[in-house]
């Protein structure tokens, strides 16, 4: 099984890249393949459908996609930008969802996110599921995974200081890896 992992975010002290990392620790200990991406390598033009008649889908989004059917699943920590999805990773989305047939039909998506707020970015990925789900049918995993209070969440080695914590985002990881494995 082969997994693909980025954090949405192309700040480099990002809280979700923290978290990202901690995911690929507990899926490298899985022995489960990973791909971990950085979204600044994936940061295109906005969406225009001017541009799209022109020129179609943009390369980068082409390698996007390719990634992803090189893939079994995608898991996204995104960060919650004005308590909706990051403009960054809507734009990818919509990118991706404009290439026939679509990608992102049937994907499976596991979403978590890291935030400073106490409600952990999770409004954010309410509205990332519905972009991926209800408007591209997507797969997404229904257990999302929210980590409040990241700048304090962190231990010296990136692992998290609440181990309870930790043992939820790996059990969020198996069943997400189960989920993957029934699709």
């Amino acid at each position: 099984m082969k997994f693909l992992l980025m954090a949405a975010s192309v700040r480099h002290d990002s809280c979700n890249k923290k978290l990202i990392n901690l995911v690929a620790k507990i899926l490298t200990k899985q022995n489960i393949e990973i791909k971990l991406l950085d979204f600044a390598d994936f940061v295109m033009p906005l969406y225009d459908g001017n541009v799209e008649e022109k020129s179609g889908v943009p390369t980068l989004a082409k390698e996007f996609i390719a990634l992803l059917k090189d893939h079994n699943g995608l898991i996204i920590a995104s960060p919650e930008y004005n308590y909706t999805t990051p403009g960054t990773l809507k734009n990818l989305i919509d990118w991706v969802s404009r290439e026939r047939p679509m990608p992102w039909v049937n994907y499976p998506i596991m979403l978590c996110s890291a935030s400073p707020a106490l409600v952990g970015g999770n409004r954010g990925l309410l509205n990332t599921t519905t972009a991926l789900q209800c408007a591209c049918n997507a797969r997404v995993f229904p257990p999302m995974f929210s980590l409040s209070n990241a700048y304090d969440a962190f231990a010296e080695d990136d692992s998290l200081k609440d181990k309870n914590l930790e043992q939820d985002i790996t059990k969020n990881i198996t069943g997400f890896t189960k989920f993957v494995n029934r699709l």
